[in-house]
C-alpha cells in the first residue's frame, strides 16, 4: 500500500514538474506577422496565473492594455519537430517578465512591439521570423504564449536547433545522476547502518522476549505437572 501511494505521489510530481517545463522552456515558431494591436484585458483567477506583468516600473492593476502580435504559422506536430505545409492564424502577446517567473528577464516588450510591427508582411510579399516564446495558446480561458524574441528569416523552411533546451536537458540528465550518486553514497554511510543497528537492537529483543516467553511457558508447564 505505501508503496503504490509513493509511485502515484511521484507520478504526479514527474507530471507536474514535466507542465512547468513545457509551459516555460523556449519554443521557436516559424511565422509571418500580419499585424499588432493592443487591448483591454479583464483578468479573472483562470488566466491570471498565465499572464507576466505590466511593463517595469508601472503600476499592477486588475485591468490593463495587453500587447498582441498576430500572426500565421505553419502548421507543427511533435511540440514542433515536424512542420506542415498548411498555415494557421496565431496569436502571441507581448509582456515584460521583469525578474519574476519564468526567468527571461525581458525588459523590452515596448521595442519587440516596434520591431512586430516592422516586420509586417503580407501574402505575396512574405517576410518570416523566428519567434522565440513560452507559454500556451488556450481560446477557451484567452491565454497567450508569451513572446520573448523575433528574428527575420530567410524563409518557412529554415531549420532552428533549440540549442538552450539541449543544454538544459543534459545538465538536467547529469543532475540527476549526479544527485542519484550522492544519495546513495549518504545512504550507505548514514542511513543503512543506523538501519543494520536497529535491526540488531530489535533482534535481541525479540530473541530476549523469546527467552521470556519460553521461560514462562516451561514454569507453567511444571506448575501444572504438579
Amino acid at each position: 500500500m505505501l508503496r503504490t501511494l509513493r509511485k502515484v505521489i511521484l507520478t504526479v510530481l514527474l507530471l507536474a514538474f514535466g507542465l512547468v517545463l513545457l509551459y516555460a522552456l523556449p519554443r521557436h515558431d516559424i511565422a509571418r506577422i500580419t499585424g499588432t494591436e493592443i487591448i483591454r484585458m479583464d483578468f479573472s483567477n483562470l488566466n491570471r496565473p498565465f499572464f507576466a506583468q505590466t511593463d517595469s516600473a508601472n503600476t499592477e492593476m486588475a485591468t490593463r492594455d495587453i500587447r498582441l502580435i498576430n500572426t500565421v504559422r505553419k502548421r507543427e506536430a511533435l511540440m514542433g519537430l515536424i512542420r506542415r505545409d498548411s498555415e494557421r492564424v496565431f496569436v502571441y502577446r507581448n509582456e515584460d517578465t521583469g525578474w519574476i517567473w519564468p526567468p527571461y528577464f525581458k525588459f523590452d516588450s515596448s521595442d519587440l512591439q516596434a520591431e512586430a510591427l516592422a516586420n509586417v508582411s503580407a501574402p505575396g510579399n512574405e517576410q518570416w521570423v523566428v519567434i522565440t516564446r513560452y507559454g500556451w495558446r488556450n481560446r477557451f480561458f484567452t491565454i497567450y504564449p508569451n513572446a520573448v524574441a523575433i528574428k527575420p528569416v530567410e524563409g518557412p523552411n529554415v531549420t532552428i536547433i533549440p540549442w538552450f533546451n539541449i543544454f538544459f536537458f543534459v545538465a538536467l540528465i547529469a543532475a540527476a545522476v549526479f544527485l542519484r550518486a550522492f544519495w546513495m553514497q549518504f545512504r550507505e554511510r548514514a542511513i543503512d547502518p543506523r538501519l543494520e543497528d536497529t535491526r540488531d537492537a530489535w533482534e535481541k529483543v525479540d530473541a530476549y522476549a523469546d527467552e521470556r516467553r519460553g521461560r514462562l511457558s516451561r514454569w507453567w508447564q511444571s506448575w501444572r505437572g504438579k
